[in-house]
Order: C-alpha cells, then structure tokens, then sequence
C-alpha cells in the first residue's frame, strides 16, 4: 500500500543550485533597469503600450493577443502585458 516500507526521519539536504536558477539578484535587477532606460522598448512593446494606454476592454485582450503572438505563448503573452500596464501605470504616476 502507500504506507509500507520502513519509517525513516528524512534528512535536511542542502539547497542544489539548481533550485537558484532564475532568481534575481539585486545587482541582476539593476542592470536590466539601466539596460530598458537606455535602450527603451521594441516596436511591438510601443504598440503594446499604445493599446494600454486605450484602456478598452477589448484593447487590452488585443494586446495579450498581439504579445502571445510575438512570444510564442500564453503565459509569457500574459507576463509580457502585465509589465506593459504596470509601465503605462508608471507613466502616468510620473506625469
């Protein structure tokens, strides 16, 4: 059954790096900020930004479409919109 077996105590191994992979690290961070001050967003970003802006329901599904399209899938079309909005919402709490 699911229960067999001997009963053992299991032992506290340490981390493996692989559980690490893609975690950001401050200094990480900082250099991707720099990196989109300096070199901005690319077209298709800029018309992300653009149907955002919109601010239509329909709008805002058309720039999931147009990201799931650009990215190859759903959940990265997803993550690329939702740090498109959060830049427009950036934008308009700066001026």
């Amino acid at each position: 059954g699911l229960n067999k077996g001997f009963i053992v105590t299991r032992r506290e191994m340490p981390q493996k790096p692989s559980h690490m992979k893609g975690r950001n690290s401050k200094r990480n961070q900082l250099v991707r900020e720099v990196i989109r001050e300096v070199v901005g967003y690319a077209p298709y970003e800029r018309r992300m930004l653009e149907l955002i802006k919109i601010g239509s329901a329909s709008t805002f599904k058309r720039s999931l479409k147009l990201a799931k399209r650009r990215l190859g899938t759903h959940k990265r079309g997803k993550k690329k919109r939702d740090e498109m909005s959060e830049a427009v919402s950036a934008m308009r709490r700066k001026g």
